[in-house]
C-alpha cells in the first residue's frame, strides 16, 4: 500500500477545505501533482476545479474527512447539488459540464484505487450510469454564400484582419494554433509552400499545404512588420484567441453575416472539402485529427450521395403528383420499398446481418457486446460506428447505447488520458 503524504504547498483556494479535512485535501492535491506530469496546466486547473467542488460539498454537507469514506449516497447527493449550481449566463450547469466534472472525479477514484493509495475507497463510487446524456449537435459552419461574403469583406479589411481571416479560412487552423505560429512556420518542400503548425491542443504538429494567396499575404506581412518570434502579432504584441475572435467578428459584421466564431471557419473548410470530394483521411490530416472518428462528424453534415439520390427521387415524386391518373397505387409495394422493408428489420453485425423478423424477440441480441469477456480496439471502430449508425437509423435505442459505450471505451483506452479538459472531436 502507498501512503499519501501531505503536499508541501497547497493552492490558496484549497485552504478552507484543508482546514476542515487535511487528509482528504492531501490525497487530492497529491493526485494533482501526479497528474501534472502528464497533463497540461489548463487541464490540471480543470481537474482541480472538479475535485475542489466535490471536496467542498462532502466536507460541508456530510462532514467527510478522508476520501476513503466516500460512498454512493455522497455521490448521489453531489450529482443533484452540481446540477443546480449556477454557471455563467445559464441558470444552472449544462449537462455537458456536469458530465465533464463527474468524469474527472470518476477517473480520480479509479486511479487512486489502482495505485493502491491508503486513502482510496474500496470501489469507485461513480458509475457510468451517473453520466448525464448530452446532445450531439453538428458543427456550425458557413454556407457557400456566407463564406464568399466573408472573404470579400476580408479582402478590403486592414492587413492584420485580412491575414487572420484568410489563414483561418484557408488552412482550418484553430485560433490557438494561429497565435502560436512562429516566424519560420512557412517552409518550401518540393517546390511548394507549406505551413508548419506547432504542437498544440492534441500534442501533435503537422504540415499544411499553403494556398498561393496566403503565400503572398504572408510575404507582404513580413516585409512590412519587424520579425520576432511569432509570425502574426498586433503591433509587436502576441495574439490570443479572444483577440482573434474579435477580428473575425469584426470582418463578419462588415460582410453582413452576423456573429461568426473563429472555429466556424475550421468547420466551414472541412465541410467545403468533403462536399467537393476530398477524402476523410486527407481532411483528418489537414485538420490534425488523431482519430478518423473526429473527422466523421463532417460526413454527417453533407453527404453528396444522399443529396443526389434525394433530389432524383423527389423529381419522380413531383412527376407523380402532376399526373392525373397515377400508375402506382398507394397500397402497392415496389421493389425498392420491399428492399427497404427488409433492410429495416436487419441488424448489422460485424461480419454480416441478422435476419430475425421484428415480430420475434431475441434475448441474445447484444449478448456479445455486453459480455465481460468481450474485447475491442481502435481497429474495430469503423465497424462499430456503422453498427451504431445502423441501430440509430432504426430507432434501436438499446443497441445504440451499447455501441456508444464501446466507442467511448475505445477512445478512453486509445487516449489513456480521459481526464483532460476542453478537447472536442473536431
Amino acid at each position: 500500500m502507498i501512503a499519501v503524504a501531505a503536499t508541501t504547498e497547497i493552492d490558496p483556494q484549497w485552504e478552507q477545505i484543508a482546514a476542515r479535512a487535511p487528509r482528504l485535501t492531501a490525497t487530492m492535491t497529491c493526485y494533482l501533482e501526479q497528474m501534472s506530469v502528464s497533463l497540461r496546466p489548463s487541464s490540471i486547473d480543470a481537474v482541480s476545479l472538479a475535485l475542489r467542488g466535490f471536496a467542498g460539498y462532502v466536507t460541508t454537507e456530510h462532514q467527510l474527512r478522508q476520501v476513503r469514506s466516500v460512498q454512493r449516497r455522497h455521490v448521489e447527493g453531489f450529482k443533484l447539488w452540481l446540477t443546480n449550481q449556477p454557471a455563467g449566463r445559464s441558470k444552472t450547469m449544462s449537462a455537458r459540464t456536469v458530465k465533464h466534472r463527474l468524469g474527472m472525479l470518476r477517473v480520480f477514484f479509479e486511479r487512486i484505487i489502482e495505485w493502491g493509495w491508503d486513502d482510496a475507497p474500496k470501489s469507485c463510487p461513480i458509475l457510468s450510469i451517473d453520466m448525464p446524456l448530452v446532445d450531439d449537435p453538428l458543427p456550425k459552419f458557413l454556407d457557400d454564400v456566407s463564406a464568399a461574403a466573408l472573404m470579400r469583406a476580408a479582402a478590403t479589411a486592414r492587413p492584420l484582419d485580412r491575414l487572420v481571416v484568410e489563414v483561418l479560412a484557408r488552412t482550418g487552423l484553430r485560433a490557438g494554433e494561429l497565435c502560436a505560429l512562429e516566424t519560420n512556420a512557412v517552409v518550401r518542400i518540393g517546390g511548394d509552400h507549406w505551413l508548419r503548425v506547432p504542437v498544440g491542443k492534441l500534442r501533435n504538429d503537422r504540415y499544411i499545404p499553403l494556398h498561393p494567396v496566403l503565400v503572398e499575404l504572408v510575404d507582404q506581412w513580413r516585409d512590412s512588420h519587424d520579425s520576432n518570434d511569432l509570425l502574426i502579432t498586433d503591433q509587436g504584441r502576441a495574439l490570443d484567441r479572444h483577440h482573434v475572435g474579435r477580428i473575425v467578428r469584426r470582418v463578419a459584421r462588415t460582410a453582413g453575416i452576423g456573429n461568426v466564431h473563429p472555429h466556424q471557419l475550421r468547420h466551414t473548410l472541412a465541410t467545403q472539402a468533403i462536399n467537393r470530394g476530398m477524402s476523410l483521411e486527407a481532411i483528418a490530416a489537414l485538420l490534425g485529427h488523431k482519430s478518423l472518428r473526429m473527422t466523421l462528424v463532417y460526413a454527417r453534415i453533407a453527404d453528396r450521395k444522399v443529396a443526389d439520390e434525394y433530389f432524383a427521387v423527389t423529381a419522380q415524386v413531383e412527376a407523380l403528383y402532376n399526373t392525373t391518373n397515377p400508375v402506382l397505387p398507394a397500397t402497392a409495394e415496389g421493389e425498392q420499398m420491399r428492399k427497404l422493408r427488409i433492410e429495416m428489420q436487419r441488424r448489422l453485425l460485424g461480419n454480416g446481418y441478422c435476419t430475425r423478423p421484428v415480430e420475434l424477440d431475441c434475448q441474445f441480441e447484444s449478448v456479445c457486446e455486453t459480455c465481460v469477456h468481450f474485447a475491442t480496439g481502435p481497429e474495430f471502430a469503423p465497424v462499430i460506428l456503422r453498427q451504431r449508425d445502423h441501430a440509430r437509423e432504426r430507432d434501436h435505442t438499446r443497441l445504440t447505447a451499447v455501441y456508444n459505450q464501446l466507442l467511448e471505451r475505445i477512445d478512453s483506452n486509445e487516449n489513456n488520458n480521459p481526464a483532460y479538459a476542453g478537447e472536442t472531436l473536431t
